[in-house]
């Protein structure tokens, strides 16, 4: 075999195992891009199915269109610096939580359900450990409000002990009036959130992203 011979071989496996690279990186793109438009399009329905229920509620609560948390404020549950569930509480959560368990856990959503977090948030007033006290006591109450034995039963009760947990966020995630300023009255709030079992998988793709990058 001839020098440019040898030479024109060695050019079409190189360009082979490129051909061969390429297309494999392509399918694992291609991979990762359905993961991710897969939890996208289970997030995005669970969020309008969410809206539709909650539109017309009498209840003081935000939906985010983005995560999906419903935030209420902290009137809706809780007195001014109290951790104890009030009697309009009650009958808050009481109107609530059957219907948002029914969505998150229903035969359609359930196989996609990580997590449901109860996330309590104060606002700057006081020391942080104070707050943070607070903010994981009222979490904590309304996980235990939902879970005592007179609290009316409903469905996916039982299946909600395996997925539910609380958190208490002190003053660390406030929210922010249109000066920049902290709002004292919508920071105090309580926060319904999910995760969905794909969320992680969705982050290690990021990962893998920002190294290949």
């Amino acid at each position: 075999m001839s020098y440019s011979d040898l030479m024109s071989a060695l050019l079409l496996i190189f360009a082979l195992l490129l051909m061969v690279n390429m297309y494999g990186n392509q399918k694992e793109i291609e991979a990762k891009d359905k993961v991710i438009e897969d939890v996208i399009g289970v997030k995005t329905k669970l969020i309008e199915e969410l809206r539709q229920t909650f539109q017309d509620s009498n209840l003081q609560m935000e939906i985010d269109p983005q995560t999906g948390a419903i935030r209420f404020s902290n009137g809706v549950f809780f007195e001014y610096n109290s951790s104890d569930i009030s009697k309009e509480g009650r009958k808050n959560l009481e109107s609530f939580v059957p219907a948002y368990i029914g969505i998150l856990l229903s035969e359609e959503f359930r196989p996609h359900i990580s997590q449901i977090i109860i996330e309590g948030h104060t606002d700057d007033s006081g020391d942080y450990l104070y707050n943070l006290n607070l903010s994981q006591n009222r979490s904590f109450a309304v996980v235990n409000e939902i879970m005592e034995d007179d609290f009316p039963e409903f469905e996916y009760r039982s299946e909600l002990r395996d997925i539910i947990t609380s958190n208490g966020r002190s003053f660390s995630e406030p929210i922010l009036n249109n000066n920049g300023n902290v709002d004292p009255e919508k920071s105090r709030r309580v926060e319904f959130k999910f995760r969905l079992k794909d969320d992680e998988v969705i982050q290690k793709i990021e990962e893998l992203v920002r190294e290949d990058e």
